[in-house]
């Protein structure tokens, strides 16, 4: 039992809360403004199909956080769900340190990215040495004022804010598509067809497609807090996913078509694409609308990281694996798990600037996201595995939805991981810049915490702390009994 005072507030967001709490890590708007380059850059014309072939892929990952939430409702999220599924919790730890990689990087999409975006859409701006740190700032105390006072307030704030954001960006992409007219072309959707796309460049460029809608599963980090979780969690779930899909494939499509199929190969290599898309065909208010919600995206990305950050260290904290049990302390008022909160987004920021110094916002954020991006890949993997483990464990396994589906998501995930791994190598070895020693560096650091330090803090608890293992992720704030009595 959690003492009084450990314990996350039960029912306090509902469904529509929690969508956007899924929603929010997606930011769909900075996709389209900004983070689509990589993908045009490799798929060019057809990048809306590596969109696709992108949320298909990622669709398949969310079978196992939709079939776990089904079972458990703990903050620990993948964490718990692992370490409660393996023989003796022995997969918590090293899932855990490969979560925190993840969030510990991740958080340069919005620290990096948002002040990126900002100090770039003017040379005066630019001209001010240094200021994109004053925005990185000022982001990261947004975060943390706005989710220390409350899961409500703030996730309520994201559901207002998620849904004009979807609007706009599905009405717009619209509005694109009929004012280009007998501009529009199937050729997008044509694998075979003109273009000099090949298929693996469709699939290479889904690989950081994949990245635009990472995030969707993390609804599950507000188990404890959210209405009927067995329930509200997976049908979360499921929302998330096809509302990120109408907000980014139709507009990926207008994009294609608004920059024009025959000179798309320029796309990639112009700043803020996006935005002259959208000023051309709807204006200086079009323009000023994706603006506004691009760097709402941003605020509302960091809000939903660091609610999803702070609930998941707080529950592995509470177990007394990897964190300090310090983590774990709740604030008596908002019932937020402040020291949580804390530790991250002032670890976050301080690795941030010092990367942004060295390397510059921008390609500072692409850096750390290399290994963020391989870091949750590996937690995806884990995880998986452990739905396979537990539903056997507590003779529930279904062949297809149990052990089919997540060990077809198990083998996607790790080519995915092969051949970003293989073109940052590829780059480094035939282009040795500094830029391509640090992707280099950040993919071999990955690969060390999560392999080597994931080994040794295993090896720990089995020798010195067995028992810790054994209770690791073992809570649930909606036991089968109360499930099956409400029903």
């Amino acid at each position: 039992m959690i003492p009084k005072g450990y314990r996350l507030r039960k029912n306090s967001v509902g469904l529509f809360q929690g969508i956007f709490q899924s929603l929010g890590q997606v930011a769909p708007a900075a996709d389209i403004a900004i983070l689509l380059v990589a993908s045009f850059s490799i798929a060019g014309s057809k990048t809306v199909l590596s969109v696709i072939f992108g949320w298909l892929i990622y669709a398949l990952w969310m079978i196992t956080p939709y079939q776990f939430s089904k079972y458990k409702s703990n903050a620990g999220s993948y964490y718990a769900y692992n370490a409660g599924a393996t023989n003796k919790g022995r997969m918590g730890p090293v899932t855990a340190l490969s979560f925190m990689y993840y969030d510990i990087t991740g958080a340069a999409f919005g620290i990096l990215g948002l002040s990126s975006f900002i100090y770039l859409m003017s040379p005066l701006i630019r001209s001010i040495p240094y200021i994109w740190i004053a925005f990185a700032a000022a982001f990261t105390v947004y975060i943390i004022l706005i989710t220390y006072f409350g899961i409500k307030p703030s996730l309520g704030y994201n559901a207002i804010t998620g849904m004009a954001e979807v609007l706009f960006l599905l009405i717009g992409a619209i509005i694109i598509i009929v004012k280009v007219g007998v501009g529009n072309s199937f050729e997008p959707f044509d694998v075979s067809g003109p273009g000099g796309i090949a298929f693996s460049s469709i699939m290479f460029g889904a690989v950081f497609s994949i990245l635009d809608f990472t995030g969707s599963g993390v609804v599950t980090t507000v188990s404890e807090e959210i209405k009927e979780p067995k329930k509200n969690i997976g049908k979360s779930i499921i929302f998330a996913m096809f509302l990120t899909a109408i907000a980014l494939i139709p507009a990926t499509y207008a994009l294609t078509v608004g920059w024009g199929i025959d000179r798309i190969s320029s796309f990639a290599s112009t700043n803020d694409a996006g935005l002259l898309v959208f000023e051309k065909y709807l204006g200086p208010i079009g323009l000023i609308l994706l603006i506004v919600f691009t760097i709402n995206s941003y605020l509302t990305n960091g809000v939903s990281k660091s609610t999803a950050v702070s609930r998941w260290w707080y529950s592995a904290a509470r177990d007394g694996v990897v964190f300090p049990k310090k983590l774990s302390k709740i604030d008596p008022k908002y019932r937020t798990p402040v020291n949580a909160l804390m530790a991250w987004a002032l670890g976050s920021f301080v690795l941030d600037v010092i990367m942004g110094i060295i390397y510059g916002p921008e390609d500072a954020a692409f850096v750390l996201e290399a290994g963020t991006g391989i870091s949750i890949i590996l937690v995806h993997i884990l995880s998986n595995t452990s739905l396979t483990l537990f539903t056997n464990k507590i003779g529930d396994f279904k062949f297809l939805t149990h052990g089919v589906a997540p060990t077809a998501a198990s083998v996607v995930g790790g080519i995915v991981v092969y051949y970003t791994m293989r073109r940052i190598i590829a780059t480094w070895l035939s282009n040795p810049t500094p830029l391509n020693d640090a992707y280099f560096a950040s993919m071999i650091v990955t690969l060390v915490w999560v392999i080597a330090g994931g080994m040794l803090i295993t090896w720990y608890y089995i020798k010195n702390r067995p028992q810790t293992l054994v209770n690791a992720g073992e809570y649930d704030a909606e036991p089968a009994s109360s499930v099956s009595s409400e029903r």
